[in-house]
């Protein structure tokens, strides 16, 4: 009984370690990417990539291709008809 126990105890404390070692510090590394992203800095960073990214949007004379507009506008009328009715 006494060897069950410590074998038990054994694997168990082996198991742990391991699970520390693998999946632990996944999450660790999981957890520190989504503070960084939560920054300040960070957020100011996202925020001109987006300013600029509209700003040459902006510029362009056509968002879109002919032939994607053309999906797009059916697509819209589709939604249109099903929400009327």
């Amino acid at each position: 009984m006494k060897t069950f126990v410590y074998k038990t105890l054994f694997i168990f404390v082996c198991i742990f370690i391991l699970f520390h070692i693998t999946i632990g510090a996944k999450i660790k590394q999981l957890n520190n990417e989504l503070a960084k992203l939560k920054s300040k800095e960070n957020i100011e960073i996202i925020k001109d990539k987006l300013r600029n990214e509209i700003k040459n949007a902006v510029s362009q004379e056509n968002y879109l291709s002919p032939d994607d507009a053309k999906l797009i506008n059916e697509f819209l009328n589709k939604l249109k008809k099903e929400l009327s009715n």
